[in-house]
């Protein structure tokens, strides 16, 4: 009878053992929850998203055109469960304060601005850097206030050298900065329409191979922030000042050479409008740079999200940076 007893104790231990190793490997697998949270400041609000222990170092994700923190929404559980992951909205773009283009001049200069600001506000000092397309010349311009803010830079189609665009490109975003007409207008405007976001931007550069990688979610969401047109005139002024990046490329350049950051480059090769010339060009001042040409095209954390998360974790966890 004592044994028959002893044998129900144990076989309850070892049941009660055994749920909890299940659970605590559950856990192990599943990622922290993302939270969606907004920032107030001056007379507008900025919105982020935000996961994992703030205990750990921060990654701030930074997005392109015509996007928002939405185009990490894969990436982010991902990374969260090693690191604490920022994602935010520029003002005038996503869940983040839409400010009247007719009062407000949009530039990267006040998209950088307000970026650094959260970042401040969040009482977050250093951090990794994540820049994706216009996610360039806001980063570079945070990282040009303070190189030492900056423990390592992830690089995914994001320009800084004028070998990443065709002489056609380059004398797109001149005359853009340069031609005031109406004519030059409406037609930047119209890159900005539905079809254009569709065709031009999320399924331009995709294949046969590549074409059913990308979410239309991923358009649809950025789509039902351009509904009006003041939320399109804001795009139109970013545009305007694009140039003003490729006039500041060799001050980047130098930045980079002088202080030598850590750096992981992720490219879509297929890109048409960076072209995998710009990433090969990072070398040039960064030579001990990681370099991966992925086969995808400009939206590739939306195609290639686990190899591109996988790509951050090995390199991080290379340099120590955990």
């Amino acid at each position: 009878m004592k044994n028959v007893f002893l044998m129900l104790v144990v076989t309850s231990f070892l049941a009660s053992c055994s749920s909890k190793l299940k659970q605590t490997e559950s856990q192990f697998y599943l990622p922290p929850a993302t939270s969606y949270n907004y920032v107030a400041m001056d007379s507008v609000k900025l919105f982020y998203r935000e996961a994992g222990d703030r205990n750990k170092p921060t990654i701030v994700l930074l997005h392109g055109y015509p996007s928002s923190s939405h185009s990490y929404r894969n990436l982010i559980p991902m990374l969260a469960k090693r690191y604490h992951v920022i994602a935010t909205d520029n003002l005038g773009s996503g869940y983040s304060t839409h400010l009247d283009p007719s009062n407000t001049k949009y530039t990267f200069d006040l998209l950088a601005d307000y970026t650094q600001k959260l970042i401040n506000t969040l009482q977050i000092k250093n951090y990794v850097i994540y820049m994706q397309d216009f996610g360039a010349p806001v980063g570079y311009r945070m990282m040009m206030h303070d190189p030492t803010r900056i423990d390592a830079l992830i690089i995914q189609n994001a320009n800084a050298y004028l070998d990443g665009l065709t002489p056609e490109r380059q004398a797109f975003f001149k005359t853009a900065q340069s031609d005031t007409s109406k004519t030059e207008h409406d037609f930047i405007y119209s890159l900005t329409s539905k079809d254009a976001i569709i065709n031009k931007q999320y399924l331009f550069d995709l294949d046969s191979t590549n074409f059913n990688t990308q979410s239309p979610d991923a358009w649809t969401h950025d789509l039902a922030f351009l509904t009006t047109e003041k939320d399109r005139e804001i795009q139109v002024q970013l545009f305007q000042d694009y140039n003003s990046n490729l006039i500041r490329y060799p001050d980047w350049q130098r930045m980079l050479r002088e202080n030598q950051p850590k750096a992981l480059i992720v490219w879509g090769k297929k890109d048409l409008k960076f072209n995998y010339k710009g990433a090969e060009a990072y070398l040039q001042d960064l030579p001990n740079a990681e370099l991966h040409l992925l086969d995808a095209g400009h939206f590739a954390a939306e195609e290639k999200t686990r190899e591109i998360a996988q790509f951050i974790l090995e390199f991080l966890d290379k340099h120590d940076i955990k």
